[in-house]
């Protein structure tokens, strides 16, 4: 399996074949029509994402010491960066997601490109998946 930092870069170097911003959303959306849909059984008022414009929804399991993140969103765009992001997260440990410099939203230039709403939906989705971690660490950690 490779570590959360070359799968970053592996973002990275696919985000520089693109010249323009246009390729770049079209490529985002690609990864999001990529993301298998989330479980209707999964689309509830407990799972959504507050903070987002969009409808987001994040579903966590907890296996063999790993988090597993499933998640959707009724925007395009955002569920790119959902696909994105669950690249990064889905399957690690909970130490690795709390000790990670997510470092590639700004290497490809998405933090300047991203409207503030969006951002902030993103940084809520990151947030969420951080605090699992930090939930399910505790947990760990008391057994």
């Amino acid at each position: 399996m490779q570590t959360i930092d070359q799968v970053q870069q592996e973002i990275i170097d696919e985000f520089s074949i693109y010249g323009d911003w246009m390729d770049k959303y079209a490529y985002i959306i690609e990864q999001g029509n990529a993301l298998e849909p989330l479980d209707e059984v999964y689309k509830t008022p407990e799972n959504i994402i507050k903070g987002c414009q969009s409808r987001v929804w994040l579903q966590t399991e907890y296996r063999e010491g790993r988090l597993y993140f499933h998640a959707e969103s009724d925007a395009l765009i955002v569920k790119g960066l959902l696909a994105l992001v669950l690249k990064v997260f889905s399957g690690r440990t909970p130490d690795e997601i709390i000790n990670t410099d997510l470092r590639f939203m700004k290497e490809i230039g998405l933090t300047e490109h991203l409207s503030p709403t969006r951002s902030n939906g993103l940084l809520s989705v990151i947030k969420q998946i951080r605090y699992y971690a930090i939930a399910f660490k505790a947990k760990e950690e008391k057994n």
